[in-house]
């Protein structure tokens, strides 16, 4: 679950529980003085519906009687023996409601919630030692509130879940941005400064934020500056070395190994300058197919063995262009280096991914050496002489991958040999697994 959802339940639960509980206090509190009011109207009622009965001609009462029944709701029975009566429903209002009534009209009232099948409150009262009903419509006793009940029963629900919504947002806002703006460090690019507002701690964490995206920003600048300054300052000198060579005269074999030592350092600065060059590259549509064919096709060109195996199948994708056809060439170069010939290509596309498979024949890589062999500046341990390089070749694929929101996996070729599978994410920053 989100912080997000969380959050929103927690704070929702807080407010409905506090409102429900707010509630429940108020209608006990509130119970005393309702239970007295009723009483003292049903005291009243009876009292008087007494009276105007012994006071009133006997040739009248009957018309009394009608009238007290058409205009006010009240009906009054004399009592039978045979009659049948339903209980009061247990509830505290009710109950404080009788106890009161009792004390205004004496211990022998009785009370019912119908008679004979009449619903109504029914009280009882005796004029001399008759006793006779009093029916009461039960609204006056228990009103109806249910729908009002519910009415602000909901809207306090909606009030209370818009106002937890809002606090969330409040608090997880921030929060988001940042994960998001970690997401951008983590893949290698320098987020938007956040905004530093909201609560003191949320503006605490982004500018500590800010500040140290900007420490990293500026840190990459200076290593860029520093590496491609050194990188371009050895290139001059080995142009010169190159020339004189040649100029020297020397022995075929002895200008063959020394060519060949020029060579290999200018391609670990070649290195160097890919590694701090950085990805700035923008997305744009790329037929992955005919990139891939374009590097089978360069190194045709050099005479090396590097074929396509099956029918590229990735179609156009969005992806840094120059970036990809960096990080095939120098999975083809490492091949080459320590696999030897030949070298094979795979191109295809997996749900969200593109998959590029570089494979060959050579002796592989042991599976607890591959993670660290993605790290900048390491190699095998057999390979630290004689096979060249300055151990970011692999570095600068894996960048390159994270950049896509993928991966790059080192994995044992069936038969013998290596595949190193990069693997874009077409769509967004998650690995493939």
């Amino acid at each position: 679950m989100s912080l997000f959802a969380r959050s929103f339940l927690l704070i929702a639960l807080l407010v409905v529980t506090s409102l429900s509980v707010s509630l429940a206090i108020l209608r006990v509190y509130e119970r005393e003085p309702l239970a007295a009011e009723l009483s003292r109207q049903t005291g009243s009622i009876v009292n008087l519906t007494r009276a105007a009965l012994i006071n009133a001609d006997p040739e009248r009462r009957l018309a009394l009687l009608r009238e007290l029944s058409d205009m006010e709701g009240i009906r009054v029975y004399a009592a039978a023996p045979s009659e049948t009566l339903e209980p009061l429903p247990r509830e505290p209002l009710l109950d404080r409601v009788t106890e009161l009534v009792r004390v205004m009209l004496g211990e022998r009232t009785r009370f019912a919630w119908s008679r004979d099948g009449i619903e109504g409150f029914w009280v009882s009262f005796f004029i001399d030692e008759d006793e006779y009903w009093i029916a009461l419509p039960r609204e006056r006793i228990r009103p109806d509130e249910t729908s009002e009940w519910i009415g602000w029963g909901a809207l306090t629900l909606v009030l209370s879940l818009l106002a937890a919504w809002l606090i969330a947002s409040r608090i997880v806002g921030p929060l988001s941005a940042l994960g998001r703006a970690a997401k951008l460090v983590g893949s290698g690019v320098t987020p938007e400064p956040l905004a530093e507002e909201g609560p003191r701690e949320l503006r605490t964490v982004a500018a500590a934020f800010n500040r140290m995206t900007s420490g990293l920003a500026s840190m990459e600048r200076e290593r860029t500056i520093v590496l491609a300054g050194i990188s371009h300052d050895l290139r001059t000198p080995l142009s010169r070395l190159r020339l004189g060579l040649e100029m020297s005269g020397s022995e075929e074999s002895i200008l063959r190994g020394m060519s060949a030592d020029i060579d290999e350092m200018d391609q670990v600065i070649g290195q160097f300058l890919d590694f701090a060059r950085g990805e700035d590259e923008k997305h744009e549509a790329v037929d992955l197919d005919g990139l891939t064919r374009e590097v089978v096709d360069h190194y045709s060109r050099l005479g090396r063995n590097v074929t396509l195996t099956g029918t590229p199948s990735a179609g156009t994708c969005r992806l840094r262009r120059l970036s990809v056809r960096r990080a095939i060439m120098n999975l083809v170069d490492n091949a080459l280096r320590h696999a030897g010939e030949p070298v094979q290509i795979a191109v295809r596309r997996l749900d969200d991914y593109a998959l590029i498979e570089v494979q060959d024949r050579g002796p592989g890589i042991p599976p607890e050496e591959a993670e660290r062999l993605k790290q900048p500046f390491t190699r095998l341990s057999e390979s630290r002489s004689g096979s060249g390089g300055a151990g970011l070749g692999l570095a600068i694929v894996e960048r390159i991958a994270r950049g896509h929101g993928g991966s790059l996996d080192l994995l044992p070729r069936e038969g013998g040999g290596l595949v190193a599978r990069l693997a874009l994410n077409l769509r967004g920053p998650k690995r493939l697994h």
